[in-house]
């Protein structure tokens, strides 16, 4: 898992914090009216205390994502490129799920049937006068069903490991508790920036487009690759015909030196006999002179 996809894991939660507010706001209020009887200083500790309880649960579910990814895809991805192109179709399925794609509906509506049989031990936690009940309730509350979680969950059971679907989980958390401890002004400005510059609709364009990217651009520099190494190898067939060519060019040129070094060898000779033929014609004509 790179840094990259922590980044991203934590950008979700903060710009997709809205719809968490949207979600769990009825929860934050029920937790904030059961702590009025308590000091803010104790207030704010159980505040911290509740959501680390809900970090936690993230953490524990990434967990189990991570694991069953490992268990269940690792088989079938090594030696090949599936763990690229599976990781860039969920960002692509989750960028269009932030854009607002309806596609974890189902999902969350099944999750909501869990929360509902959660109902009786949640009125246990109540009131939040301690710091027991409010890691309980916290713990609870990662259980709250969220088509966003749903999403994290999904990048978690390809990140590699158990351990590294347990931290992206923890940074998507970290990412939403911006929006969620905000006092009511706060929220409300919050709230108006992620909406007016559409901050959310801007990340899923971006996770889309990095899931597209991760996808596709392993399998466009294989294909080059490919092209690239068939170009060298009729370069260099090309290379060894041209050197072949200047060999053979080399070789003639030597031989018909060599040619000619023969035919003056030759010459001589032919020159070196004549002149003994002369030697010989004037030794008679000398002898028949006396």
């Amino acid at each position: 898992m790179t840094i990259a996809l922590l980044v991203a894991a934590l950008l979700m939660g903060f710009f997709g914090s809205p719809h968490c507010l949207g979600m769990c706001g009825g929860l934050v209020t029920a937790f904030g009216l059961s702590m009025k009887d308590v000091s803010p200083t104790k207030r704010r500790a159980l505040v911290a205390t509740y959501h680390l309880g809900r970090l936690t649960s993230y953490a524990l579910l990434g967990l189990v994502a991570g694991f069953i990814g490992i268990t269940l895809l690792e088989p079938l991805m090594k030696g090949n490129s599936m763990p690229r192109i599976l990781l860039g179709m969920i960002l692509v399925f989750v960028g269009a799920t932030m854009l607002g794609a309806p596609f974890l509906t189902k999902l969350e509506r099944f999750g909501m049937r869990f929360w509902q049989y959660l109902s009786p031990l949640r009125q246990k936690v109540f009131p939040l006068n301690t710091f027991p009940r409010a890691l309980t309730a916290g713990l609870l509350w990662g259980f709250l069903p969220c088509g966003l979680v749903y999403g994290a969950l999904l990048i978690a059971v390809v990140a590699h490991n158990p351990l590294s679907g347990a931290a992206l989980m923890f940074v998507f958390g970290l990412g939403t508790i911006p929006m969620l401890v905000a006092t009511h002004e706060t929220v409300g400005w919050l709230r108006d920036k992620i909406g007016r510059f559409r901050l959310r609709q801007l990340n899923g364009a971006i996770m889309v487009l990095s899931g597209l990217a991760v996808a596709v651009v392993p399998i466009a520099m294989t294909s080059m690759h490919g092209g690239h190494g068939g170009g060298h190898a009729q370069m260099d067939h090309g290379s060894h015909s041209s050197m072949m060519s200047e060999t053979d060019i080399h070789d003639m040129s030597q031989m018909e030196h060599d040619m000619s070094n023969m035919d003056h060898s030759m010459h001589d000779m032919e020159h070196d006999t004549d002149m003994d033929h002369t030697m010989d014609d004037d030794n008679t004509s000398m002898h028949h002179g006396h």
